[in-house]
């Protein structure tokens, strides 16, 4: 008697709760070992390109911030840079080391939320619950600036809505909370939104050496993650890699050193790169990259603290008047009409700005025709690009690896779903 073996047909999801959204994976197996792995994209589409088209540029904002909802003001700053270069605007200065600081604490809360993440998926459930301490800090951060905890549409063409605050939200005592405990939480609070950043800052490296305790040297961890989804530096080069995907090949590929935008240039920071292209690497290379941003956040606050000034071009055509003035002048109010009416026209011509964003680049192309809304706008997601080559680097691995390999390549369906 002869046994038949035939290849069977998996279907991976539709769900995956560290996908952030809607992937389907048909997996070809043969018993435990994938063959083929095709991802059908597409359950979540929103046309964000072609609704930004039918808005004027200033309304369009709050549509980057919920392209990839972990990395919020990165996706903003892309696309107000590329307003920015139609308009020929140039931020001020303080308004773009603000701009900085944010995309680096950006940085750092997108990087909490993968480890978290890919960490619960391989099975360590510590880890999601102290990234997630540290989150809330950061968040709180976001809400001080614009009132929102994600989507905080902070950042304008011009330089950013305000100013940083000088004194942070305290939490109150409640039938939860004692007086006692909410003295002890309060304790950071006391001055500005930069002490509160700067208090933050101090104890994060701490923080980071937990979550490394761990995982590093955990033979578990190791065990799922070394030698799996191996890259080569060249193929990552053709598959179109960027960000930690591309630097854990090996490749020392960054936008803020290579094209250096805002004050990168003037900001002492090493770029982390690993050796074997394996998830293992790209796990090293984010929480070095952790480290890092925590350096930039440090030079920005000293910097923010002794130089104070403008965050926001005076312009009115383009940045409205603030609240008081329109009270007062006629001319105020009706640049504040026309601005959140119909917004402004943009010179015609095309842009193409992207930024360092914490999975890779991330680019705004922008088509004006002359009018108040883009005639053509195409958004560079790098998890598109990622996933692209998921089937090439799950051939030959087991059904396990595959939830490793989805959490090594940071995807949010925000922006591969456009």
């Amino acid at each position: 008697m002869t046994t038949e073996f035939h290849n069977y047909t998996l279907n991976f999801g539709p769900q995956h709760p560290a996908a952030h959204g809607v992937l389907r994976l048909v997996l070809e197996m043969d018993g435990e070992v994938i063959q083929k792995a095709d991802p059908h994209i597409g359950l979540l589409h929103r046309a964000t390109e072609k609704l930004v088209e039918t808005k004027p540029f200033n309304q369009s904002i709050g549509y980057m911030d919920r392209l990839d909802y972990v990395s919020m003001m990165c996706n903003e700053h892309a696309y107000v840079m590329a307003i920015e270069k139609l308009l020929g605007f140039e931020p001020p200065l303080r308004a773009q080391y603000i701009r900085v600081m944010f995309d680096e604490m950006t940085r750092i809360l997108n990087h909490l939320l993968w480890l978290g993440a890919h960490a619960l998926d391989i099975g360590a459930m510590t880890v999601f619950l102290y990234a997630f301490r540290e989150r809330e800090d950061l968040m709180d951060c976001y809400e001080a600036v614009s009132g929102a905890r994600m989507h905080a549409t902070y950042y304008r063409p011009g330089g950013v809505y305000r100013d940083l605050p000088d004194s942070m939200p305290q939490y109150k005592p409640s039938k939860w909370h004692k007086a006692k405990e909410v003295a002890r939480l309060n304790e950071n609070r006391q001055g500005s939104l930069l002490d509160f950043i700067a208090d933050f800052a101090d104890r994060f490296p701490g923080c980071v050496d937990t979550y490394e305790t761990l995982l590093t040297d955990n033979r578990i961890w190791k065990q799922r993650t070394v030698g799996i989804g191996v890259v080569s530096p060249e193929r990552a080069f053709q598959l179109g890699f960027t960000g930690p995907m591309l630097r854990g090949s090996g490749i020392e590929w960054d936008l803020r050193k290579k094209q250096p935008y805002e004050v990168y240039d003037r900001l002492d920071f090493d770029i982390p790169i690993g050796r074997h292209g394996d998830c293992y690497d790209r796990y090293l290379v984010r929480v070095a990259e952790m480290r890092q941003s925590n350096r930039i956040i440090k030079q920005c606050v000293k910097w923010l603290r002794n130089n104070p000034g403008p965050v926001v071009n005076n312009d009115h055509k383009i940045v409205p008047p603030k609240r008081a003035e329109m009270k007062q002048s006629m001319e105020a109010l009706i640049h504040h009409f026309k601005l959140f009416t119909e917004g402004y026209c943009v010179p015609e011509g095309e842009a193409y700005a992207a930024v360092e964003h914490p999975k890779g680049e991330f680019g705004i192309y922008l088509v004006s025709d002359g009018a108040n809304k883009p005639y053509r706008m195409k958004i560079r997601a790098p998890g598109f690009a990622h996933l692209a080559a998921m089937e090439e680097m799950v051939k030959g691995h087991m059904l396990a690896d595959v939830v490793a390999m989805m959490g090594t390549l940071d995807l949010v369906f925000g922006e591969i779903d456009r």
